[in-house]
C-alpha cells in the first residue's frame, strides 16, 4: 500500500522528559571530553556492532493503556571474546512513527545500533550484571509503569531494549546491543475504529487416498497417520481449534479436512509400503471425535467460510488447467459438495461464495476461473492489487472489479506478519508487536472508518498460530479496532479512490508460477475421469465408486501440493492405478482353441465379476473374423446383455454355424450400453474338423439305401397281395397263411433287419436312422456330437 508524504516526526514529550534528557547530557559531558581527547591522541576503534545480542521474549501487555505496567523480559548473550563488565539492560522509548513504511524499516533491521534508538529510561528501570561472560545467556525482566514512559499523543512508538557495558579494550560505558520493536499507544477509545476481519484458516494437506474397504462401510484408507498428529492435543490443528475458540474471527475451512477427520472418527485404515493396509488405532479414532466435537463448539455463532473441497489451486487451473477439457467441471463439483460436507459434519451452514487464490495473487485469468463455479468474491492481497493513485492511507478492502465480482483485498503487511520461523520467543514477540503497530498506523491515517482484512498463510505452524492468537486477542482488546466478518468486509462501501484494476497475467509472481501444477497433472486427472465415467455405468451402486474417486480427483488438484510435485504426481498416479484395478475386476476369462464337430454348436464365453456389487448395463459381443467359414447366430457377430452378481461368473452362450473346414478366429469384447468398449478383448480360434465331402457322401449314401429298402419292401408286399388274391379264387377262398417258406413278409422282415430298422418303419425319424454329427442350434449346453475345448 502506498504511503504518500511519509515523514517521520518527533514525539510530543512533556517537560519532564526534556529535563531528563538535559540532565543526561550534562552528566555525560566529562565522558564526552575524554572521548574527544582520546580521538585527538589516537584513532578510535569502532565499537563492535551487536557484540552482545538481545532477545526480547515477552512484552506484556502488547498494547498498554494508561494504568498498565509494562513488563519486558528476555535474554542477553555476549557474542564477543572478552567479558563485558558493568553491564546493564535498559529500556528505550524512541520517536513516534508516522508512517507504515517507518514500521517496515525498523522491522527489517531490529538490531541496528545506528537507528533512532531513543533515550534510556534511567537506572530505576534497568537490570545490572557485574559481568557478561562470552557465550553465556543471562535472563532479564524489567517492569515499568506506563505513565513513566512519558508517551505523548496516540500512535506507534519505537521501543528498544538495549545492553550497555565496558570491555577491556574500551573501558567506558557504551551500547553493545539492542533489539527494537514497537509500542502501540492508544490511551483511550479511538473516535474512529477500524473494522478488522481476521481469517482463521483450518486447512491441511491431503491424507486420504481413493482406496476403500470392500465391505458395506467402505472403510477409508489413509496415506499415513500424520493427520492424527495434527489433531492430537498439542498438534497444529488442535491448537488452531483451541486458540480460535476464544477469538472473534472468520473460520475459513477446507471441507476435505472435515471429511478426513470424520472418516477417521468412524474407523479407518493406513496404507503400508508393501501395498497392504492396517487398521488405524482406536486412540486416534477417539481423538478425531474429540476434535470434531470441540470444533463444533468453537464455530458456533461464528461466520464459517467453506472453500471448495480440497482447496483447488485456482492459479494452476487458470494458467494450465483450462487448456485441458473438463478441468473446470471439477472446480464446480468441489464447490457444490463443500456446503454439504460442512453442514453434515459441523451442523452449521457455511458461506461458499468466496474464492481464495494462493497468497491473494490475482490476474484476469484467475479471476475468471475463481468466479466460474459461482463465487462472486475473490480474496486478493494488497501486494498484488497495488494502489496506483498514490493514496496516503489504507483504503477499505472491498473493490468492485466488474461483472458483479468484488475483490476483497487483504492487507499484505498484516497478513504476512506471522510468516517465517516463530519457534523462538523473541521472533514471536516481534511479530505480534509489528502486527499491532501496522494496525494502529492504518487506523490513525484517516478519520474515516475502513475495513481491514487479514488473510494469513493457509497452514500456519503451531508457533505461528500462537503468535497470531496473541496478536488478535490484543487487537480485539485494544482501543482502535473492532471485529468484523468477512462477509461484512465484502459488503462494506468501497473507497472510490482505491484501485480496482486487476494486474496483467505477466505481473503474476514467477515464484508462485514455478510451484503450479503442470498441464500433465490435469491430463492425468482427465484420463482418470474418463475411465471413471466408463466404469460407473456398469455398476448397480455407483456411489460406492463415484464418491471416493470424485473426491480423490479434487484432492489431486489441491493447493497443498505446491512445492511437492513428486508427491502430487504419485498421488494422482495411485488414484488412476487403483481405478484401473477396480475396473479390471470385471473381465472376460481367456479361452483356448475351440474345436467344433458338426455344422452348428454353441460356444460359451465367461464374464467374471470380482467386485462386491452386481454389474449390468453391459453387452458381450462375439465376432467372427472369417464369417464365410464361421458365423455367429447366422451373421458376422452377435451380442447379448450381461448381468453378473458380485463375486460370481456368468457364461454367455452363442450359437455358431460352420460352412467349411479350417480355423476361424473369434473376438469377444464387452461394451457398455452407450457403445464404449469395456476392458480388454479376448481372442480365440475355433477349429472346424468334420464338415467334409466324404462325410456328406456317407450321409447321402445312407439316405439312398433307406429309400431303396423302402421301395423294395413296398413292391414285395404289393406282389404278395396280388398272389394271395389269385389263390383265394373267385369264391374268396382263403389262402394259406404260410409257414415262413417263401413268404414275402418274411423276406421283407429280413430286409428290414438288414437295413437296421424293424418292419414297417418309415420316415426320417426312425430309431434306426443314423444320428447327426452335431446337435441342432440350441442355447442349451452342448449335446451329442458337439465338442468344445476351452
Amino acid at each position: 500500500m502506498a504511503d504518500a508524504a511519509e515523514i517521520q516526526g518527533p514525539s510530543a514529550s512533556p517537560a519532564r522528559r526534556r529535563l531528563r534528557r538535559a540532565g543526561a547530557l550534562l552528566a555525560g559531558a566529562p565522558l564526552l571530553a575524554g572521548l574527544l581527547q582520546l580521538t585527538a591522541t589516537e584513532p578510535a576503534q569502532a565499537a563492535p556492532a551487536d557484540s552482545v545480542s538481545v532477545a526480547l521474549d515477552t512484552m506484556t501487555p502488547s498494547a498498554p493503556t494508561e494504568d498498565d505496567t509494562l513488563t519486558v523480559s528476555g535474554t542477553v548473550i555476549n557474542n564477543g571474546r572478552q567479558p563485558v563488565t558493568g553491564a546493564h539492560v535498559g529500556l528505550r522509548v524512541g520517536p513516534l512513527l508516522n508512517t507504515r513504511s517507518a514500521v517496515d524499516g525498523i522491522a527489517q533491521h531490529p538490531n541496528d545500533l545506528r537507528g533512532g534508538t531513543g533515550d534510556e529510561l534511567g537506572d530505576k528501570y534497568t537490570e545490572k550484571f557485574s559481568k557478561l561472560v562470552p557465550g553465556v545467556a543471562e535472563h532479564f525482566s524489567i517492569s515499568v509503569p506506563v505513565d513513566e514512559l512519558d508517551l505523548g499523543k496516540d500512535g506507534v512508538y519505537s521501543f528498544g531494549v538495549s545492553v550497555s557495558g565496558k570491555t577491556s579494550a574500551r573501558p567506558w560505558d557504551q551500547m553493545l546491543g539492542i533489539e527494537r520493536t514497537f509500542l502501540p499507544w492508544q490511551s483511550s477509545e479511538a473516535d474512529t475504529k477500524s473494522r478488522t476481519t481476521v481469517m482463521w484458516p483450518l486447512i491441511s494437506s491431503v491424507h486420504m487416498t481413493a482406496r476403500t474397504g470392500a465391505g458395506e462401510r467402505q472403510t477409508p484408507v489413509f496415506q499415513d497417520d500424520e493427520l492424527a498428529k495434527e489433531i492430537a492435543p498439542g498438534g497444529r490443528l488442535a491448537q488452531m481449534m483451541d486458540l480460535g475458540r476464544d477469538l472473534d474471527v472468520t473460520w475459513v475451512i477446507d471441507p476435505n479436512l472435515l471429511a478426513a477427520v470424520d472418516a477417521m472418527a468412524n474407523g479407518y485404515r493406513v496404507q503400508q509400503s508393501d501395498g497392504s493396509s492396517k487398521a488405524g488405532s482406536r486412540e486416534n479414532q477417539d481423538t478425531a471425535k474429540q476434535w470434531l466435537a470441540g470444533l463444533q463448539q468453537a464455530v458456533a455463532g461464528k461466520e464459517v467460510v467453506a472453500l471448495p473441497f480440497a482447496d483447488p489451486d485456482l492459479a494452476s487451473l487458470a494458467h494450465t488447467g483450462t487448456s485441458v477439457t473438463g478441468s473446470l467441471s471439477h472446480l464446480k463439483d468441489a464447490t457444490d459438495v463443500a456446503a454439504l460436507t460442512v453442514k453434515t459434519v459441523l451442523h452449521v451452514t457455511p458461506t461458499t461464495d468466496f474464492a481464495w487464490p494462493v497468497e491473494g495473487a490475482v490476474d484476469p485469468s484467475i479471476i475468471k476461473v475463481a468466479t466460474s463455479a459461482g463465487a462472486d468474491r475473490v480474496i486478493a492481497r494488497s501486494d498484488s492489487l497495488r494502489e496506483s493513485a498514490g493514496l496516503s492511507y489504507t483504503p477499505s478492502a472491498a473493490r468492485p472489479i466488474g461483472g458483479g465480482t468484488t475483490a476483497v483485498v487483504a492487507d499484505a503487511r498484516m497478513s504476512t506478519a506471522f510468516e517465517g520461523d516463530l519457534t523462538k520467543a523473541d521472533s514471536s514477540t516481534l511479530a505480534v508487536q509489528q502486527f499491532l503497530a501496522q494496525s494502529l498506523e492504518a487506523n490513525v491515517q484517516k478519520d474515516e472508518q475502513r475495513s481491514i482484512v487479514v488473510a494469513p498463510q493457509r497452514m500456519p505452524t503451531a508457533s505461528q498460530a500462537q503468535a497470531m492468537a496473541t496478536a488478535v486477542k490484543a487487537l480485539q482488546d485494544g482501543n482502535w479496532s473492532q471485529p468484523e466478518t468477512l462477509t461484512g468486509a465484502a459488503n462494506a462501501k468501497p473507497d472510490p479512490d482505491a484501485t480496482s484494476r486487476i494486474p496483467s497475467t505477466s505481473a503474476y509472481p514467477s515464484s508462485l508460477r514455478k510451484q503450479e501444477l503442470p498441464r500433465s497433472a490435469f491430463e492425468q486427472i482427465a484420463d482418470t475421469q474418463d475411465k471413471l465415467d466408463n466404469f460407473q455405468v456398469i455398476l448397480t451402486d455407483q456411489s460406492r465408486v463415484v464418491t471416493p474417486f470424485g473426491r480423490a480427483i479434487n484432492r489431486g488438484m489441491s493447493t497443498s501440493w505446491r512445492g511437492q510435485a513428486a508427491k502430487a504426481d504419485g498421488f494422482r498416479a495411485d488414484v488412476l492405478s487403483y481405478l484401473d484395478n477396480l475396473g479390471g475386476q470385471v473381465k472376460l476369462i481367456d479361452k483356448s482353441e475351440t474345436k467344433l464337430s458338426g455344422r452348428s454348436a454353441t460356444i460359451p464365453v465367461t464374464v467374471q465379476n470380482n467386485l462386491v456389487q452386481p454389474v449390468g448395463h453391459l453387452y458381450l459381443r462375439l465376432s467372427s473374423t472369417q464369417p464365410t467359414r464361421l458365423k455367429i447366430a447366422g451373421k458376422a457377430y452377435d451380442e447379448q446383455p450381461v448381468e453378473v452378481s458380485g463375486g460370481h461368473s456368468q457364461s454367455v452362450k452363442f450359437t455358431t454355424s460352420a460352412n467349411a473346414n479350417g480355423r476361424a478366429t473369434v473376438l469377444a469384447q464387452l461394451y457398455t450400453e452407450d457403445g464404449q468398449e469395456y476392458g480388454d478383448p479376448v481372442s480365440f480360434d475355433v477349429k472346424v474338423t468334420e464338415v467334409t465331402p466324404t462325410v456328406m457322401l456317407v450321409i447321402g449314401g445312407g439316405v439312398l439305401l433307406l429309400v431303396l429298402a423302402g421301395f423294395r419292401m413296398y413292391t414285395q408286399r404289393k406282389r404278395a397281395a396280388a398272389r394271395q388274391a389269385e389263390e383265394e379264387g373267385p369264391d374268396g377262398a382263403e389262402a394259406d397263411s404260410g409257414d415262413g417258406s417263401g413268404n414275402p413278409d418274411d423276406a421283407g422282415d429280413r430286409l428290414s433287419e438288414e437295413a437296421g430298422s424293424p418292419a414297417g418303419a418309415t420316415g426320417p425319424d426312425q430309431p434306426g436312422d443314423p444320428a447327426p454329427d452335431t446337435a441342432p442350434e440350441s442355447a442349451d449346453p452342448s449335446g451329442t456330437g458337439e465338442r468344445v475345448d476351452r
